[in-house]
């Protein structure tokens, strides 16, 4: 089963949290990449928490929850019970575009409070996701720990790096994903991976708003520097200065230059576009500025790939799933 089998087909999110066959929290939640991949499946949401106020009031808007605030402050009994825990912890302490303070870093010691809320409720899986690096950092000291607290707790785990382009988006994204399942690994597999991705001409709209062009000189700078291999493309400028174009959009990132990623060169990505590179759907509804938005869709998760694992996780706890 591929990402593309299961590709979510724009959902009313009215519709998206019924009495569903499982239960999930949603732990750093952002704007609810993770909600929309578990509900699109039936699941219902009993818990969401995010620090960041306008994450939170974005995620009210589309759901109808209101998330809690710093995951620090919440007690575990006043979270509901729930089949399935989801998190896409903080990366930045491990993103090649932070810090990387790793564990050093207040951010990085997040998962101990994941830790705390598995302890005390116990649900069947977990699915955590965090930056392609964190399988590296320190030697994969930070994934080993992450791995011995979840089996301390009795899960059975593993863990593998996705990339959003080989689940059908126009993304380079990659991500380590981590699962674990009381019930053990018998019946798990992670999703096969996909061949072809959506075409970068769906997902760019026809006549973006004038703000979202750069200015004559940077322009004129870009077209002197690179002469593209194809057409539309993004054309992506590294921390070195260095230009390269492609059919697909690099990954998204909250705290990039505003114009590290441009369209042929340009202008920015519009919110919609980023929602899309996502695999947000259409009727997501966006609140807040543009730069809400870009920071928002920076750390958020691509939805068919996280969607894909929590379908084969259903299928591996024995659990039925209801596909929109």
């Amino acid at each position: 089963m591929t990402c593309a089998d299961i590709r979510i087909r724009n959902p009313h999110p009215k519709d998206l949290a019924p009495a569903g066959i499982a239960a999930f929290a949603d732990l750093f939640c952002g704007v609810g990449g993770f909600h929309y991949a578990a509900a699109s499946l039936g699941l219902r949401c009993v818990f969401a928490s995010d620090i960041d106020e306008a994450c939170r009031a974005q995620y009210q808007h589309n759901f109808g929850l209101r998330p809690a605030g710093d995951i620090t402050g919440v007690k575990a009994h006043h979270i509901p019970d729930h089949d399935i825990l989801c998190a896409g912890f903080p990366c930045q302490p491990f993103s090649i575009m932070g810090d990387r303070g790793g564990m050093k870093d207040s951010r990085g010691t997040l998962f101990l409070e994941i830790l705390r809320i598995l302890d005390a409720k116990r649900p069947r899986a977990v699915i955590l996701e965090n930056v392609r690096q964190f399988s590296t950092f320190d030697a994969g000291r930070p994934l080993a720990q992450v791995l011995r607290g979840l089996q301390t707790l009795g899960y059975d785990t593993d863990w593998t790096i996705m990339n959003a382009l080989k689940c059908g988006l126009p993304q380079k994204r990659e991500r380590t994903i981590i699962i674990g399942l009381q019930d053990g690994l018998h019946h798990f597999a992670w999703p096969e991976e996909e061949s072809t991705f959506r075409p970068l001409s769906d997902i760019l709209e026809k006549t973006p708003d004038r703000r979202h062009y750069v200015s004559a000189g940077i322009y004129a700078k870009r077209m002197a520097a690179h002469s593209p291999a194809q057409h539309p493309a993004i054309w992506h400028e590294n921390k070195a200065g260095n230009i390269s174009s492609h059919p697909f959009s690099c990954a998204l990132r909250a705290g990039a230059s505003y114009n590290y990623l441009l369209v042929d060169g340009a202008r920015r990505l519009t919110p919609r576009e980023m929602l899309r590179l996502q695999g947000f759907p259409e009727n997501f509804d966006v609140i807040g500025n543009d730069s809400q938005i870009r920071k928002q869709m920076g750390n958020a998760v691509p939805v068919p790939m996280v969607r894909a694992v929590i379908r084969s996780v259903l299928h591996a706890t024995g659990q039925n799933t209801r596909t929109r």
